[in-house]
């Protein structure tokens, strides 16, 4: 009797079915969309709406609603308030991007070495991590700002140290649940160098939980840059950012007789913090291998 051939079964990778889980998700779908949307914007903001802050100016047009020429209206200088919005949100990713980046790499460097090597460095670098969550990280960031001086580059010096020690102790955490595994002390028994064990074995580890911190991250850095924007510490006039925009048209009572001054930005910035934890809710779900297939 002829034996009949079977197919041979598809193979399910890791990747593979992390992305069937976050596909399932609907909020990471929602995230994603969201993101991706905002991203294009601010890619693209030059080719839909070039613009000068030195120059794009209509004091003939001052305060006028939205209309289907002007979609957001203008502001008290006749500048056209859709312009500035999608030229804000280049300013706003840029902050997110480059603040979590560098606070990612900080942190998670960090943490590494702390769960790792223990010991009097692990102490050290647990006094510097309480001292830094003992202050609000609004408070912290402005304390900075204040010292550094007003300006975007230090607003993002500022925001990224603010995120440092959660990437610290998530980075321990992980390391002290996995240093101990048999994986890690065959490498040791071996003679395998630390940086190696570090960089191979345990960073691999820790990066499912700092990618989804990450990615919520970007909304919190994004929010604090608006608040710093918005109490004149983070970019100057006449940088179309939306904290300083919400900023110009409440200090000058704007949002009483022009409030789509106010709502466009606002609106913005709420798109923005939704998008990435939508986002990251979708990752989570997706990386956390305890996940139903």
């Amino acid at each position: 009797m002829a034996a009949t051939a079977t197919a041979p079964s598809r193979v399910e990778t890791p990747t593979r079915m992390a992305l069937k889980r976050f596909m399932k998700s609907t909020s990471g779908k929602i995230g994603l969309a969201l993101a991706t949307f905002l991203v294009l914007l601010a890619l693209l903001a030059p080719v839909i709406r070039p613009y000068n802050p030195a120059t794009d100016r209509d004091f003939l047009n001052i305060k006028k609603p939205p209309s289907t020429e002007r979609f957001f209206g203008t502001d008290n200088l006749g500048r056209d308030v859709f312009t500035r919005v999608i030229h804000g949100s280049r300013i706003s990713l840029q902050v997110g991007l480059v603040a979590v980046g560098l606070s990612l790499s900080i942190g998670t460097l960090l943490g590494l070495v702390a769960g790792y090597f223990r010991g009097n460095l692990e102490v050290f670098i647990g006094w510097i991590t309480d001292i830094l969550l003992a202050f609000p990280s609004t408070l912290l960031a402005i304390a900075i700002v204040a010292v550094l001086g007003s300006n975007l580059t230090n607003a993002m010096i500022a925001v990224s140290v603010t995120q440092i020690p959660v990437y610290i102790r998530l980075a321990r955490s992980v390391v002290l649940s996995v240093r101990e595994l048999e994986f890690i002390q065959a490498a040791n028994a071996l003679g395998a160098p630390s940086h190696r064990i570090l960089l191979r074995h345990l960073l691999p580890n820790a990066l499912p939980p700092v990618i989804v911190q990450a990615t919520l991250s970007i909304g919190t850095a994004t929010l604090e840059t608006a608040a710093l924007g918005f109490l004149g510490l983070g970019a100057q006039p006449p940088a179309p950012e939306w904290g300083a925009m919400l900023s110009d048209a409440f200090r000058q009572g704007h949002w009483l007789d022009a409030p789509w001054m106010m709502i466009f930005p606002g609106f913005f910035i709420l798109l923005t913090v939704l998008a990435f934890n939508l986002l990251g809710d979708g990752l989570r779900d997706a990386l956390d291998p305890r996940a139903n297939k």
